[in-house]
């Protein structure tokens, strides 16, 4: 869900400008999943703009208040969602704590790292959704730990239809600060692509398992 138009746009334009996305329908990167992709993401890349990652900071907390009311304590997802999340931590005056991948093989062996109580109300901070698989096991494991999740918000979604199908069947609703959709307005907007290319990048979102291949 993106809640403000105008925010996703600027973001947009943000991640364009800086290249956290590069867009190349002609020339294709390969995720690890074998997948074709006219599109790449890295949105740790904000973090080296002090301007734009302040921007994103206060979006990320606007979302949270606007969508879910001021939680108890905000959680990142590792790797991508702990700095981002430690960021809106300290923008809201908020405990912090952040999910591991797959629990620590040493010491104490946490899951979860920083100090929470049963029950608190948190708010999860991703980076990046794809089909949503490490963002909700991350969700699945603060719900086990006793904390009620209240919802995820990340900076940017690739909208497919399975993350829709994913979150909606573990109940955890998300918002967004930009997407896919509102990406490619702001680069044909901005001559970052032409006209030619959009149909190719429409068609990637509707079904990225078999483009070009």
């Amino acid at each position: 869900m993106i809640l403000n138009k105008d925010r996703a746009l600027k973001v947009a334009e943000f991640l364009l400008q800086i290249k956290a996305v590069k867009l190349q329908p002609n020339s294709p990167f390969t995720w690890a999943s074998g997948w074709k992709s006219p599109i790449y993401c890295d949105n740790r890349i904000t973090l080296s703009f002090p301007a734009i990652r302040t921007y994103i900071r206060q979006g990320y907390a606007d979302a949270i208040l606007e969508h879910f009311g001021k939680p108890d304590i905000i959680a990142g997802v590792a790797t991508g969602g702990i700095a981002q999340g430690a960021l809106v931590a300290q923008e809201l005056g908020l405990p912090f704590v952040y999910v591991r991948s797959s629990a620590k093989a040493h010491g104490m062996g946490n899951q979860i790292e920083g100090h929470f109580e049963k029950g608190q109300r948190v708010v999860v901070i991703e980076d990046l959704i794809s089909t949503g698989g490490s963002s909700l096991k991350a969700v699945k494991d603060l719900r086990e730990a006793g904390l009620e999740v209240k919802g995820l918000v990340a900076i940017f979604t690739y909208g497919f239809d399975i993350s829709i199908r994913n979150f909606a069947q573990a109940e955890c609703p998300f918002v967004t600060l930009t997407d896919y959709d509102h990406l490619i307005d702001q680069a044909l907007k901005s001559d970052y692509v032409t006209s030619s290319d959009i149909e190719s990048l429409r068609e990637w979102k509707i079904n990225p398992e078999n483009w070009k291949n």
